[in-house]
């Protein structure tokens, strides 16, 4: 899968298409479409068939006009895709509970939650946010839920930092599984009895013994190689835990 970066096109043309920012009224007939059009779009495609089948031609195929009117209204895929990833983040919900671990884990699961309703969101790097008003309401929220605990700002930045990124590398390995199954046409269980009688062959247990004593524990609980909703669940916990620390220090 192709890696798209944020933040990639125009920086004021891209901040136009996210808050809104309309030119000046042209002369002609009325304008056909809508970037919001457009953008739920793009989204629909993406989410059918990841960023990699997304182009101004799919776009506008899908909207029964001519590539070239996709241009009045959106410059590139880059500035598109911007305002597709802010578009996406207000899907999510400010936590209302008062714990601030609760607070956390609320956030924790509505990022997992968004990565699998929205798998091309985890092409797209974020390293240049789209500063649009979605994400921006959400990096108020998500510091809000550890605001007033005794932390420094630097540390509740990388409270939030820490918690969504797990999120976000957890739902990467449990979409990744789902996909590499349906790519393969087999299941994990179908996958490791082809795999099992082989490897028994080949493999000495007395090598690996907690390999093989640990991994064969795993395998008998998951079913699997990897479970991806354990896995979250465990280091969601584990995060917090260590959370707990950082604020009990104060």
């Amino acid at each position: 899968m192709t890696t798209e970066y944020s933040g990639g096109g125009d920086p004021r043309r891209s901040l136009e298409l996210l808050w809104g920012v309309r030119g000046k009224p042209r002369r002609g007939p009325k304008p056909r479409l809508t970037p919001e059009q457009i953008v739920r779009t793009a989204v629909k495609v993406a989410d059918a068939a990841g960023l990699d089948a997304l182009s101004m031609r799919r776009i506008a195929d899908e909207l029964d006009v001519s590539p070239m009117s996709i241009y009045t209204y959106v410059p590139g895929k880059a500035e598109l895709i911007d305002v597709m990833v802010d578009r996406a983040v207000a899907e999510l919900t400010p936590p209302v509970q008062d714990a601030w671990r609760e607070r956390l884990e609320h956030i924790a699961r509505g990022t997992w939650d968004l990565f699998h309703r929205h798998p091309w969101l985890l092409q797209v790097t974020l390293v240049r946010p789209p500063m649009g008003p979605n994400m921006l309401g959400k990096y108020e929220y998500e510091l809000r839920a550890v605001d007033g605990l005794g932390l420094t700002d630097l540390e509740m930045d990388s409270v939030v930092a820490l918690v969504t990124g797990f999120a976000e590398s957890a739902a990467r390995v449990s979409v990744n599984a789902a996909e590499a199954e349906r790519r393969s046409g087999i299941s994990d269980e179908q996958w490791w009895a082809a795999t099992a009688p082989l490897l028994e062959t080949l493999v000495d247990e007395t090598d690996y013994p907690l390999g093989t004593r640990v991994g064969t524990a795993a395998g008998q609980e998951y079913n699997a190689a990897v479970a991806p909703a354990r896995a979250f669940e465990f280091g969601l916990a584990r995060i917090l835990d260590g959370v707990a620390v950082l604020i009990g220090s104060r």
